[in-house]
């Protein structure tokens, strides 16, 4: 989501808190760091890995195999050939009482030996399947032979009840793309925004690049693809977020918000209690892997990895570097309220405080009269200057009950937070709930002590410090214009019915909109996805394409004919797909360059092109919020219990970010931001041009349904359950917007 403002003109500062390290620095040195990280994560993951390191199999599966051994000897049938006679001699003569027991510890070593090579090879046998990404790259709502067959051995080897970190072990790693085609792809994709003259220039630094420096380059990749877990991922980590020096609010942090019709309960206290007792539920499942791992389309895994960290996990700040800080376990949370920091236990010896009790302690807090100390009021503002909001999140309650998320992004993606996000709404109103009185249901607990006030030793000389960040932060979130939209004209029900990608269709509008907002195309960032590959984190996708273009002029000619427009719609979008679905199997272009570009400074190789590159502007960052548990959320039975998605800052000074979620099947929630100071942009105004180019573009399938009809010699004068209001190409669309 904010990851684009990280990823712009960052130059990376190769240095550590402990001075200037040289850039002349072996790159060999820097990979073989790298596999000793990715090392040290499998090591730390050794009791995960032993819970789930037997999938697809289970530890009954060795006791029946053991059992069947045990039979065949008893039989005088060696399934072994001979080998358990010889692991027999191997075994210490404990006298012949004991040569029975020999036998049977021999049987049960063979039964091990045999059992772990059967996993290795259903892990190895799963890993070459999901490899395989045919299946990703067919059409929309087709599916071949072979892919049908794929699945099924998908399907055969992947087991029963596989645990959120079953997969870990069968995910292949992220390939490294041909250099030739990611410059190719670069290429073609800054074709439309460039003037001919600054195209040719950029070609030819390209062409440059590839006689030069891409073949050295590229070579040092492939070799960290082998060695370590993740070719781009942990260098992403490190550069993008971590070593970035700018205040962490707005320009890399996220939020997300509470359900966008209802509150729950007006008591906040009682909110609080319900949802941190929700947070706590899904932590407990997380901890004991209950948590499902996503299949995407239902049956190919994603990475878990980023899961480990969304409890318990800080960034440290550092000079040159900061740092994430992951602990094992917690049994209390953090609350600030008016200034004041205080210590609240989540568990006593029997276990989990229940809601009722949480809320009685977030209430004592709220009701404690003692004032803040002298420089303890602002002293949060601190986190506010360069790299803090540092929690892996903040749980933010307001006075009416309201509830909001605010995410640090250096750990993982939205997808994650998200999950936790849609578990908390769902659990605290629907299965936890309130009383008629608006408090959570149960009885308080008296004999709790009081939450702990944290004191603080404060030098005076820190005054200056926390009131120059208070100033920064101020002027960095007032400068912020953000509007927050439901479009309910029509959602993604309608959208599939003409078989189109949601996210496709709102992209293509988004161009549109764009456009007449501006009146120029521009470099456009879409965030999606690289789970598919061991400890996969994102890749963009470059939406501002030839044909979104051509479709978008399309759109404002009027001489074009509805059907012109439609035509060329559908060859964007079809491109767009192909966009997409290439960068989810790491075949796309940002993170290549964004790798190439990193190695390239740590062989002190000069790039112009590579500059070029990472020196480009998004003035329009888009991401979209995915709905994971939609079982979670009955939209027929409750269809104001929809959450309102979340958004993030824009990536450029006179740009745009633009985040959506679907909700339902008839709403789409968009969150615009763009900076107050900026003479070029308006989010109320990019809100409007949305909306227009959404029923402009509806109305361009409903025109061609009608006639359709008509060739059909059908009588169109009624209206069909896809009609929308009366709205034609151009016209201003009557605006349903909702400002927060």
């Amino acid at each position: 989501m904010a990851e684009a403002h990280q990823a712009v003109g960052f130059r990376p500062s190769l240095t550590s808190d402990a001075g200037e390290v040289e850039l002349s620095a072996p790159m060999l040195q820097e990979i073989y760091l790298s596999g000793l990280r990715s090392w040290k994560r499998h090591l730390s993951r050794f009791w995960n890995d032993f819970l789930t390191g037997v999938f697809p199999a289970s530890p009954l599966s060795w006791l029946f195999l053991f059992s069947a051994i045990q039979l065949a000897w008893f039989l005088q049938l060696d399934p072994s050939l001979g080998l358990m006679e010889k692991i027999k001699e191997l075994l210490p003569d404990w006298g012949g009482q004991h040569h029975r027991l020999r036998g049977v510890l021999a049987a049960a070593l063979f039964a091990s030996c045999l059992w772990g090579a059967l996993i290795f090879t259903l892990h190895v046998a799963l890993r070459l399947l999901l490899s395989y990404h045919g299946w990703l790259l067919q059409p929309h709502g087709a599916m071949s032979s072979r892919t049908k067959t794929w699945l099924a051995l998908v399907r055969i080897f992947s087991g029963r009840r596989p645990m959120l970190f079953s997969y870990q072990r069968s995910l292949p790693r992220q390939p490294v793309p041909s250099v030739q085609d990611t410059v190719r792809k670069y290429l073609e994709s800054v074709r439309p925004v460039l003037s001919d003259e600054d195209f040719d220039w950029t070609a030819a630094l390209a062409r440059e690049f590839l006689r030069l420096q891409a073949s050295l380059l590229q070579w040092y990749l492939q070799l960290k693809s082998w060695w370590a877990s993740n070719y781009v991922s942990d260098w992403w980590e490190e550069f993008v977020y971590l070593r970035s020096r700018n205040s962490l609010m707005v320009n890399s942090n996220y939020y997300m918000m509470d359900f966008l019709y209802v509150t729950p309960t007006p008591v906040q206290a009682a909110r609080a209690g319900n949802a941190v007792h929700a947070l706590l539920l899904y932590r407990h499942r997380l901890n004991r892997q209950e948590i499902l791992p996503t299949l995407l389309m239902g049956m190919r895994p994603l990475c878990s990895a980023q899961y480990e960290k969304i409890f318990n996990t800080t960034r440290i700040p550092g000079v040159h570097k900061d740092h994430i800080r992951h602990l094992r376990d917690s049994r209390h949370v953090a609350v600030f309220h008016r200034g004041r920091f205080f210590r609240l236990g989540t568990h006593t010896q029997s276990g989990l405080l229940s809601p009722r009790a949480l809320e009685q302690q977030f209430q004592r807090i709220l009701d404690d009269p003692s004032p803040a100390c002298p420089h303890e009021e602002h002293l949060a503002a601190l986190t506010a200057a360069p790299s803090w909001f540092d929690k892996s999140f903040s749980l933010i309650v307001f006075s009416n009950g309201k509830l909001g998320l605010s995410v640090e992004h250096s750990w993982a993606d939205c997808p994650i937070s998200g999950h936790m996000w849609e578990f908390t709404l769902a659990t605290e109103c629907f299965q936890l709930g309130y009383a008629a009185d608006g408090h959570c249901k149960g009885h308080p607990d008296l004999s709790l002590p009081q939450p702990q006030r944290l004191h603080w030793d404060l030098p005076d000389k820190i005054h200056l410090s926390i009131s120059l960040a208070l100033r920064g932060a101020k002027t960095l979130s007032g400068n912020i214009d953000c509007h927050v939209f439901p479009f309910s004209h029509f959602g993604k029900s309608f959208i599939k019915r003409w078989h189109l990608s949601s996210d496709s269709f709102i992209q293509m509008a988004l161009q549109l909109a764009y456009f007449r907002d501006r009146g120029q195309f521009c470099l456009t960032y879409e965030s999606t996805m690289t789970r598919l590959f061991l400890e996969g984190r994102t890749e963009t996708v470059r939406s501002c394409t030839r044909e979104a273009c051509n479709f978008v002029r399309a759109m404002e000619d009027k001489e074009k004919t509805d059907p012109q427009c439609l035509a060329l719609f559908r060859l964007a979008v079809d491109k767009h797909q192909a966009l997409l679905k290439a960068a989810m199997s790491g075949q796309g272009v940002d993170r290549h360059l964004f790798a190439l570009y990193i190695v390239s400074q740590f062989l002190h190789l000069q790039s112009p092109f590579l500059d070029q590159v990472h020196s480009e502007q998004w003035q329009l960052a888009t991401s979209q919020i995915p709905v994971q548990q939609i079982h979670l959320f009955d939209v027929h039975s409750y269809p104001d219990y929809v959450s309102s998605g979340g958004g993030f800052g824009p990536a450029d000074d006179h740009g745009y970010g633009v985040s959506y979620i679907f909700m339902g099947d008839d709403v789409i929630t968009f969150h615009i931001s763009s900076k107050k100071s900026s003479t070029r942009t308006d989010s109320h105004r990019l809100g409007q041009h949305i909306e227009d180019a959404l029923l402009d573009v509806a109305a361009l399938f409903q025109e061609g349904q009608r006639l359709k009809r008509r060739g059909l010699g059908e009588d169109d004068s009624g209206h069909s359950r896809d009609s929308l209001p009366c709205h034609t190409r151009g016209s201003r669309a009557p605006t349903t917007a909702t400002n927060f």
